[in-house]
Parts: structure tokens; sequence; C-alpha cells
């Protein structure tokens, strides 16, 4: 899947991999508490982390709790400002166009996802918002960092919730 965004690709350094492993650390978290496994780490402009979550719109009965989501509020917190010009974002699943919204009204510098995400990507898969010229800030996306293991993570963890389901109706027959 990530060849089909290679020309979003660029080449990512130490500090990006290091990044996006701590979002992966994330999504393993969300994984064990049941959620759709996927991580964020928001980084200052010095490289330093402001930010973090990871999904939890099940355990939160919030349909707003995307690790991106959840990410941005702790790192505008964290910094005392709703605007985050200077910071990167970095998520193991290419966003959606909710939590594109919030990093643009946030206004990142830069994004960095992992597997992109054919059925509700918005930032190149599905639609591609942070390309639109009339929106009032531009955010620098690129994908496919670690897309392996991101992807194989996600379609892991829906294996075994299809697998659970239909050992369920198994067992209800």
């Amino acid at each position: 899947m990530a060849a089909e965004h290679d020309a979003f690709v660029e080449p990512f350094g130490a500090d990006d991999i290091n990044a996006m492993r701590i979002a992966l650390e994330l999504a393993a978290q969300a994984e064990a508490a049941g959620e759709v496994p996927v991580g964020a780490v928001v980084l200052d402009g010095a490289g330093k982390v402001v930010g973090q979550g990871f999904n939890c719109t099940i355990s939160g009965h919030d349909p707003t709790g995307h690790a991106e989501i959840v990410a941005l509020r702790q790192a505008a917190q964290a910094l005392g400002n709703y605007r985050l010009p200077e910071a990167s974002l970095f998520v193991t699943l290419e966003p959606c166009a909710m939590c594109v919204g919030a990093i643009l009204h946030a206004r990142l510098a830069r994004v960095v996802y992992g597997a992109a995400d054919p059925k509700t990507g918005a930032c190149h898969s599905v639609l591609n918002v942070p390309a639109i010229a009339q929106l009032n800030h531009q955010t620098r996306v690129e994908g496919g960092l670690l897309a392996q293991e991101c992807g194989e993570m996600l379609r892991s963890f829906f294996r075994e919730r299809r697998a659970r389901i239909r050992q369920l109706k198994q067992d209800d027959a």
C-alpha cells in the first residue's frame, strides 16, 4: 500500500523514526485497551515530545477520541496555545478528515503518517485536504514512515476482531 504513496514519501531521519516508534508503542497501548491500534505523538520545534495519545473512542465514549486529537489537546495544554506552528505530528495511520481539520486549525508545520488509509484517509488516499490551496494554512504531509509495521498492526487487529465475531456467531448457532 505504501508504494501508492511513494511520491509523497520524503527521506526520513533517525529522529522521525524514533518518533514513529513512540507512536507505535502508543498504538499497542490502544490495542491492549481494546481500541483500534492508532498512536500519535507531537514534537515541538526542538524535537521534544509535548503531546501523545492513542485511540480512545470506545473507552471514552467519544467520537473525537482519535489518537491525533488526544495528542494535539495534550500538546496545546503543554505549550499553552492551541496554535502549534513549529510542531510535528507523527501518527501510525493516515489522518481522517476530522483529524486533518484539527491539524490545520492547530497550524502544525508537519504531519508524518505510517500506513495509508484507503477508506478514510484525508491526506492522500481518499481526500487530500492539506493540498487545498484556499485553506488559510498549509501543513506539510509525508506518508509511508514504517508503513509495513504500522499497517500490519492494524491488519492483525482487524483479522483477530473478525475471527472473534465469526466465533461468536458460530457459538450462537
